[in-house]
């Protein structure tokens, strides 16, 4: 079908606000970080509710239309790049906060609304979303249930996966699954949400969603501490669990090329620690005891200082500070701004192996021409590293090298090539590294049956 026959097909269905065509598409683009790339579609299409998505569906399904759908833009893995023989569905004006169940502490929402927003709506009730990570900000919440984002608390609450408990979702043919419950406990057949959590859009279209809430801790405090033994990394975590498992909430992990570039004078970061430390960890404490918090977290910290797990220590005493330690965390762009060229890794690693594999893969990253800068960091806690490696070039075989030697290492101990951004378009090719023909084989049957002409996300994944 030509595309005014595509687009005149939309116009019956949605008002002329929610078509974006033409030169008005040179204003969009397909990632936050791209904003200088137009985006390429057909058409951008911004529906405002479930039907209109439903009937959108329909359309394209109807019309052997491919689809490919944009939620906050911060997926790091080319989930949301598109071609101009594709219709582009952004979820953007879908941004409602539903309900806030204080009593069941559950938030009902759809899939437009940014994080960050809702973080601060339940915060009003005294209830705590646990997703944290840097792009809360941007980030909408059905990418974040699409992708099964994780972040800094995933070993306190999980994945996105955790905080889950209703979904709507619409299929590639425009049928509209509603299962928005509140429950905690259903094991009455299939647990349909599952399907549709982390699989990058590329069966449904998530359109609400029902999250589950905690109570919102009275106390937050921060320590940054540091080592030059992964050994004593480990050895500091067994003793956090052991002394405030149920107030532990974050163990975050720097290398000192990450931590040095983070508190230089390109940041506005306080370098709290010298920079001559091989490790830097990050540590959050939350919990309900306002006149007691500090004391007890402060006598832990103590204690690893005299015990030698830790040289060094700082806890943060005021809002302010704890800002700037969790910045120095959180601000990683300032990473990816140090080269022009750039890529991304996110990988899993057996905990007790993470120290011996990155070691292994920095020494292989240094010897490869053209790799100027070498950023490793990640949720320690949960096994999961991230890489920024800067270039000044973006040869296609330096990026297959460097791919190489990260996705190659991480298969060695049976890690996974993406712990929590997704495959996407740009993994595909090694996902064979994480996963057996076998598994594969069934995510394509999966992905057959709900989606049998491949118009939702194609090309994703696998």
């Amino acid at each position: 079908m030509s595309e005014i026959k595509i687009i005149t097909l939309f116009e019956k269905i949605l008002d002329k606000s929610s078509i974006i065509t033409g030169d008005k598409l040179k204003l969009r683009f397909y990632h936050i970080w791209k904003t200088d790339i137009p985006l390429e579609s057909i058409c951008l299409l911004l529906p405002k509710d479930t039907n209109e998505v439903s009937a959108i569906l329909r359309i394209c399904n109807d019309n052997n239309q491919e689809i490919v759908i944009h939620g906050g833009l911060t997926n790091l893995v080319g989930s949301t790049k598109s071609s101009k023989n594709q219709v582009v569905v952004s979820l953007e004006k879908m941004n409602k906060i539903i309900e806030i169940d204080e009593k069941g502490k559950t938030v009902t929402c759809e899939s437009g609304v940014i994080i960050e927003d809702i973080i601060t709506s339940v915060r009003e009730k005294d209830l705590l979303l646990p997703l944290n990570f840097g792009a809360r900000g941007s980030a909408q919440i059905g990418g974040a249930v699409s992708t099964n984002a994780g972040g800094l608390r995933v070993f306190k609450y999980g994945m996105t996966r955790s905080l889950v408990l209703g979904l709507e979702v619409v299929l590639p043919d425009g049928t509209v699954i509603s299962s928005l419950k509140k429950l905690i406990k259903d094991n009455s057949g299939y647990d349909l949400k599952h399907l549709f959590i982390g699989s990058e859009g590329t069966l449904g279209v998530v359109t609400k969603v029902v999250l589950r809430l905690y109570k919102h801790p009275k106390t937050r405090y921060t320590s940054l501490a540091a080592t030059n033994d992964y050994e004593k990394v480990l050895k500091l975590l067994n003793f956090m669990e052991d002394k405030i498992s149920n107030n532990l909430t974050a163990f975050e992990l720097f290398w000192n090329d990450t931590y040095k570039q983070m508190v230089s004078d390109k940041t506005m970061y306080n370098k709290y620690l010298t920079d001559n430390y091989k490790y830097y960890v990050f540590i959050e404490y939350m919990g309900g005891d306002f006149d007691n918090d500090y004391n007890a977290f402060e006598k832990v910290i103590m204690e690893v200082l005299d015990k030698g797990i830790v040289k060094d220590a700082v806890l943060g005493k005021d809002e302010k500070e704890q800002l700037n330690i969790w910045g120095i965390r959180e601000d990683v762009a300032v990473l990816a701004e140090e080269r022009k060229f750039d890529q991304h890794f996110d990988i899993s690693i057996p905990i007790a192996q993470i120290g011996e594999v990155i070691d292994k893969i920095i020494i292989e990253l240094k010897s490869c021409k053209g790799v100027e800068t070498i950023f490793p960091f990640g949720h320690v806690a949960d096994g999961n590293i991230h890489f920024i490696i800067g270039k000044d070039s973006d040869d296609n075989d330096l990026k297959s090298k460097i791919n190489e030697i990260i996705y190659s290492n991480t298969e060695l101990v049976k890690g996974s090539i993406s712990a929590e951004h997704g495959i996407g378009l740009d993994k595909k090719k090694y996902l064979i590294k994480s996963r057996s023909k076998d598994e594969i084989e069934l995510m394509k049957v999966i992905k057959k049956s709900i989606d049998p002409k491949n118009i939702l996300n194609p090309g994703r994944v696998f």
